[in-house]
């Protein structure tokens, strides 16, 4: 039971950790177009980010997979600055089935991605065998999980404040929010390592 704590708190934590907002930014994006009616739809766009997470990290472990740190760490900013824009095209109109599909497929993609920015890191806290880390790989996951879920129950309750107390419409929220988390993600991209490299 500790151990799965050990792992559960690193996952939480991976999250919830300040010095490193880009996961919670990816977050607030993703979820800032939806409101608490919208929740079953959430819950399974966040379970498919972990589930993409988690895949990378699998790869990752065992060796299946290999992307430099400095590619990656440009591609996360990338992820969350796509789906800033799409809430900005998008904002205010209802989303067809087509397109709900392919933000799922999007939305497990940058889940790869992102799960690929943690892997090193991953792979120096775990000794052992790549097979003796599926189980802390796991709990590992349900911290991600647990983490991910507080911070959309904390951006949907933001939404309902603002919506109800401040009169914003639906629309105009999610693009105030995801055009502050574009002016977050830009100085983030300009400022990767890769660029210096060239």
């Amino acid at each position: 039971m500790s151990e799965f704590l050990v792992y559960f708190q690193i996952g939480l934590k991976h999250v919830l950790n300040i010095h490193a907002y880009d996961h919670v930014l990816f977050l607030i994006a993703l979820s800032v177009p939806f409101s608490f009616s919208d929740w079953k739809r959430i819950l399974l766009l966040v379970t498919v980010f972990t589930l993409g997470h988690t895949t990378a990290l699998f790869l990752s472990v065992f060796g299946i997979i290999a992307v430099k740190v400095n590619v990656v760490e440009l591609l996360i900013p990338i992820t969350i600055l796509i789906t800033a824009l799409y809430n900005l095209f998008t904002a205010g109109k209802t989303s067809k089935s087509g397109s709900v599909n392919l933000v799922f497929i999007i939305t497990l993609f940058f889940g790869i991605i992102h799960g690929l920015g943690f892997s090193n890191y991953f792979k120096t806290i775990l000794g052992g065998s790549a097979s003796s880390k599926l189980l802390p790989m796991g709990e590992f996951a349900l911290g991600i999980e647990a983490a991910q879920i507080t911070v959309v129950i904390v951006v949907l309750i933001l939404s309902y404040i603002v919506q109800t107390v401040f009169r914003f419409s639906k629309r105009d929220w999610s693009l105030v929010m995801s055009a502050f988390i574009i002016g977050v993600v830009l100085p983030m991209i300009l400022e990767s390592e890769i660029w210096k490299n060239y």
